[in-house]
């Protein structure tokens, strides 16, 4: 299967409403993560790896800061004058939320569908923090003569309602697909990350449309279990699908540990970004730094114990952040203490605060606050 045969779709506001007070200004997909990470970037970086070079990112609402983060796609290699990064225009004017259905995308992407000459298309929502073996994938695909191949993880399932799971006979082939199954019970869950030919796809979305169905999940796979050849294809290594604060929290802190960033960062498939040069830290006399991840431009006077601190971080003399995430700009002041805390951007806890959470319930702190 040629590589630049494949048209790369990916849903920038899925899942927005999972994590409300991370999305409120943003989409799913710009979302920070690990110190110097967006979420759209691992799924971008899993298709350029394999040499997919025209991908579409379909967009609804709060998508500025996601512009301004992809840019022209020079990061990912997907500025070019044939194919590249396309950014697809707002689907839908009804509401101001997150995306009401994958159906609903699909429709609006229809043009940018049928003025492809590609032949697979693959289609991803941003919620999943894996580096994922597309060319396996596809292997996995051509190999069993499936209509559609779906990635999925087998573990605890995620706090997410919709989610597909699956029971795969021997062969692979999903014999029952349920929906909504109980959270915190050990599933075959799908990533959302779904291959198949650009023709079937398009031939599914003018049924549906015809059909006025709009659950894509239901309607879609759950209708075609038994005519449409469904297979699946696991995803190993370190897989983390946010659902919660709690689980992008969780995801986060997992990072710390180095099994887990070997697997995650892998040289044979890099995690690409937008470079934002900058500074080294600057560690002051008497600073105390332990495993945590800390970014450049950052300024620590105090103690760091368990924490991921993005660029422009300060901490002040005294202070002392424990198990907390601070995203871009955030500052402690002097004495200050911080456990358990999501901090936005451009925070700021004033010299002598407390603010203490649980590893079980962390706090947020929304953008530009000050305490």
């Amino acid at each position: 299967m040629r590589t630049n045969n494949i048209l790369g779709l990916i849903y920038s506001n899925a899942y927005d409403n999972a994590i409300p007070e991370l999305t409120g200004l943003r989409t799913m997909g710009s979302v920070p993560f690990g110190g110097r990470y967006r979420m759209i970037d691992f799924v971008l970086s899993n298709m350029v790896n394999y040499g997919i070079s025209k991908v579409g990112v379909a967009t609804k609402a709060n998508y500025q800061s996601l512009m301004d983060h992809l840019g022209s796609g020079k990061p990912w290699d997907l500025s070019r004058k044939n194919d590249g990064m396309f950014i697809l225009p707002p689907f839908s004017l009804q509401g101001a939320g997150g995306i009401a259905n994958r159906i609903e995308v699909l429709r609006g992407c229809m043009n940018f569908l049928s003025h492809s000459n590609e032949e697979y298309v693959i289609v991803s929502d941003c919620n999943a923090v894996c580096n994922v073996d597309l060319g396996a994938m596809f292997e996995s695909h051509a190999a069993s003569g499936a209509d559609i191949t779906v990635a999925y993880r087998y573990g605890m399932k995620p706090a997410l309602d919709d989610l597909m799971s699956f029971d795969f006979d021997p062969s692979g082939r999903a014999q029952r697909i349920s929906v909504g199954a109980p959270i915190g019970t050990k599933e075959c869950f799908s990533l959302n990350i779904f291959l198949l030919r650009k023709a079937l796809l398009e031939r599914l979305i003018r049924e549906a449309e015809s059909l006025h169905y709009d659950d894509f999940e239901r309607d879609i796979f759950q209708r075609n279990v038994h005519t449409l050849k469904i297979n699946g294809f696991e995803v190993t290594g370190f897989v983390r699908v946010i659902g919660s604060l709690q689980e992008y929290f969780d995801a986060n802190l997992d990072l710390l540990e180095r099994e887990n960033r070997r697997q995650l960062f892998t040289p044979e498939r890099p995690v690409y970004t937008k470079v934002r040069d900058d500074m080294p830290t600057i560690y002051g006399l008497g600073s105390d730094v332990s495993n945590s991840l800390v970014a450049d431009g950052c300024t620590i006077e105090g103690t760091v114990e368990n924490s991921i601190l993005f660029r422009g971080v300060h901490v002040g003399k005294g202070a002392v952040v424990r198990n907390s995430i601070l995203m871009q700009g955030s500052m402690v002041g002097e004495n200050a203490r911080v456990c358990c805390v999501v901090s936005d951007k451009n925070v700021v806890l004033k010299p002598g605060k407390t603010l203490c959470g649980d590893r079980s319930y962390p706090i947020y702190i929304g953008k530009g606050i000050i305490i």
